[in-house]
């Protein structure tokens, strides 16, 4: 009965549900230890399932600031490919994360050539018409800090505890801002809440009719019909997080109308199942490591085996958990 739900789940979350996708096989053969190591805080962060409450929320922040949502409708294809939209972030948060310092570069300035084109302009919080660049460093920092929050604030409520803390998080995640053209990213969970109430405070973030169309593509996301009972929650979840200001420009109520916490952790729980303990990319990276330093190491074998096509055998992201059906 699960495996429907669950295969819907990974062609989700990959944009497809038949094999591993090829840019996680390559993470096996970089020739470098990466930017991160095994049990680092963004090892344990981005590999956890507060990650699906983390995407939702980074979404719905990025949002209220007005350049960032222009080049989003001007430019992307969210409504017409959104799952092939989120893919795309999902490759690139895990191959900086668990791929080699190479791979990490190269998947970062391939995102920078695409947003060349991302330009324009747009009416910011004071009124003021002002061209944006999706590579600009102020629009990146946005970006940059959006995402940061977002995944710390949904670990620190659903995930296990951080190597180091939220400072060892945000600190060693400022590598990724850095290598999308950020400009001193946020080092320590204080920097990182202070550019947050910088930019509510002086205007910067903005509401209206064009946040609140992107708002209820976001809340009626075009899923599975057997993901969008959780999907609920995992919004709910996600707008539980935002601080009262911000729900306000989003238009969302102020308050939680109903207690989502303990039911997003039974939901997480059972993604966690589906999915198993670790993803495919962490499987790759670990193996990489093995083969570098010579040994077979632990995990080597966990990677589970694939044909010249990619196609793996039925447990996607653990090889050894049994299909359910």
């Amino acid at each position: 009965m699960l495996g429907p739900v669950r295969s819907r789940l990974i062609e989700t979350l990959s944009g497809r549900s038949d094999r591993i996708p090829s840019w996680v096989l390559r993470l096996e053969d970089g020739e470098d230890e990466g930017f991160f190591a095994p049990g680092s805080a963004p090892w344990v962060v981005h590999g956890g399932m507060p990650t699906l409450v983390a995407g939702v929320r980074a979404l719905l922040l990025q949002a209220l600031h007005p350049g960032a949502l222009a080049g989003v409708r001007e430019h992307s294809r969210y409504r017409e490919d959104p799952l092939g939209r989120l893919a795309g972030t999902i490759q690139w948060i895990h191959t900086v994360t668990f791929g080699s310092r190479g791979q990490a570069i190269a998947g970062s300035e391939m995102v920078k050539t695409l947003h060349r084109s991302v330009v324009g302009t747009y009416v910011d919080g004071h009124g003021s018409t002002r061209p944006y660049a999706a590579n600009d460093p102020e629009l990146a920092a946005w970006v940059h800090v959006a995402f940061t929050d977002a995944f710390l604030t949904a670990h620190e409520n659903w995930g296990s505890p951080i190597p180091g803390g939220a400072d060892g998080y945000v600190a060693q995640w400022a590598t990724a801002g850095e290598l999308m053209g950020v400009e001193d990213p946020p080092r320590t969970a204080a920097e990182l809440r202070a550019r947050i109430d910088d930019a509510t405070d002086t205007g910067d973030l903005r509401g209206g009719a064009e946040v609140e169309e992107i708002v209820r593509f976001i809340r009626r996301a075009p899923l599975s019909p057997v993901l969008r009972p959780s999907y609920r929650i995992v919004f709910r979840a996600a707008v539980s997080t935002l601080e009262p200001r911000h729900r306000r420009l989003l238009g969302l109520p102020e308050r939680d109308r109903l207690p989502v916490h303990a039911t997003t952790g039974l939901v997480l729980r059972g993604a966690g199942v589906l999915l198993g303990e670790h993803t495919q990319a962490e499987l790759a990276a670990r193996r990489r490591l093995a083969r570098l330093a010579g040994s077979s190491g632990e995990g080597q074998d966990t990677l589970e085996p694939v044909d010249e096509a990619g196609t793996p055998s039925p447990a996607v992201r653990n090889p050894q958990r049994k299909e359910s059906e």
